[in-house]
Order: structure tokens, then C-alpha cells, then sequence
């Protein structure tokens, strides 16, 4: 071997060893399909989020008598809570649908409301605008409890004189006993 073939020889192992221990950059992008399936999720969430806002507008109703702060709306998506015989204390049960009705509040914050005690036939006048005004002031202070601004929130009693149901039974007296929540115009 001569020394030029030697040369050329050392040169090419070199050459190959270079080659081999040196392996190329690899550079990392971001995957423009995960920026993608964000984008789309945030979308979609923003879409849900309207569509809940429109479907919330489409469920109320003006009532035909103005509330303590002017118009008041009727809405299904807002649930009336009910009472015992005598009582204003909140129940298990609608303990859970007014955490469903701030959950939603929550959702829309520049929405105010007006919360109505209502009481069955039973007892006086006084007495029973007394006992409205306990029921719609308890709603009130759960809703507040829940995270709700005081201020958005308005009571009213209407006592025994807004029934729902006007017949003089144990079922009617029951499903008067109630505190009804309406939305307030802005």
C-alpha cells in the first residue's frame, strides 16, 4: 500500500466516522393539527356558549305585569322552589334546583332577578306577606351563598294574592307555598 492509497484510505474511515457520530438536527414543529383541534375547541365551546345565551333569551316570556323594577320575564330554565306548611327553611331537594338556577346565573352575569314569596290560602293576609317575604328573602340569601351579587337579585311577597292554583285542597295549598324566580329587565 502506498502512502497516497493510505492517505485516501484514513481520509474515507474519516469521512464515514463523521458521517456516522453526527447525526442530523432534528427539528421538532408544532403539529399545526393540535393548533387546529384547539382552535376548534375553543370555537366550539364559544358555540355552545351562544347557542345556550339564545336558547335562554328564546325561553322568556314578558309577563303581563310589570315586577318591582320594571318589566319582568318568565323563563322555563329558571325553577320555582317550594315550602312546607309554615315554613321558609330551604329544602334538600330545592336546595338543588337553586344550585342548578345560580349555575346558570353564573352563566350570565349581567342578568338581575326578582324572586317572589308566595304562600297557600291559609292564615291572614298579614301574616302570610310576612311569611312571602321569609321565603323570597331565603331563596335570595342560598342564591348569595352560591356566589350570587346581592345586588342582582330583588324580593318581593305577594302572600296568599298570586295563587297557582286557585282550587282549596292540600295539592293546590302545596304547589302555592313556593318562591318564583323572574328575570328582570336591564
Amino acid at each position: 500500500m502506498t502512502k497516497k492509497s493510505l492517505i485516501v484510505t484514513i481520509f474515507i474511515l474519516c469521512f464515514g466516522l463523521i458521517m456516522i457520530g453526527c447525526p442530523q438536527k432534528t427539528v421538532v414543529k408544532e403539529e399545526p393539527s393540535i393548533k387546529k383541534e384547539e382552535a376548534a375547541k375553543t370555537e366550539e365551546t364559544a358555540k355552545k356558549e351562544e347557542a345556550a345565551k339564545k336558547e335562554f333569551e328564546k325561553s322568556m316570556v314578558a309577563q303581563k305585569t310589570p315586577g318591582i323594577e320594571g318589566e319582568v320575564f318568565v323563563t322555563s330554565m329558571l325553577k320555582d322552589i317550594h315550602f312546607d306548611f309554615d315554613r321558609y327553611d330551604i329544602r334538600p331537594a330545592d336546595a338543588s334546583v337553586l344550585k342548578e338556577n345560580a349555575a346558570l346565573l353564573n352563566k350570565y352575569t349581567n342578568v338581575k332577578i326578582q324572586i317572589e314569596g308566595h304562600c297557600d290560602e291559609r292564615g291572614t293576609v298579614e301574616y302570610n306577606l310576612a311569611l312571602g317575604e321569609r321565603r323570597a328573602t331565603s331563596a335570595k340569601n342560598y342564591l348569595v351563598s352560591l356566589g350570587i351579587a346581592p345586588a342582582r337579585i330583588s324580593t318581593i311577597s305577594y302572600g296568599k294574592e298570586k295563587p297557582l292554583d286557585s282550587r282549596h285542597n292540600e295539592e293546590a295549598w302545596t304547589k302555592n307555598r313556593r318562591a318564583h324566580t323572574l328575570v328582570t329587565a336591564k
